[in-house]
């Protein structure tokens, strides 16, 4: 695995050094997918199905809406950050 540092500018933007770009075959125009699980940010690439393996862990509960579900989520994601302080 790659380990490289990059700097956040003040306008919040990364420049993703080059070859680290070119060994996952990033270019210029393409979409990154950002995922932010337990404090950490994941870039990906988009392609189509990309995200099915990534996410393949979870499953959802049909039984709710959309926005029961974000609810939910928020409310979990706020009681962990409650337990780790």
């Amino acid at each position: 695995m790659a380990k490289t540092l990059a700097t956040i500018s003040s306008k919040r933007q990364i420049t993703l050094p080059i070859d680290l770009c070119r060994e996952v075959g990033i270019t210029p125009g393409d979409k990154i997918k950002v995922f932010i699980h337990d404090g950490q940010i994941t870039l990906m690439k988009q392609r189509l199905g990309a995200a099915e393996g990534a996410l393949a862990h979870l499953s959802g509960d049909p039984s709710l809406s959309d926005e029961d579900s974000l609810q939910e989520a928020l409310e979990q994601r706020d009681a962990s950050r409650k337990s780790a302080t």
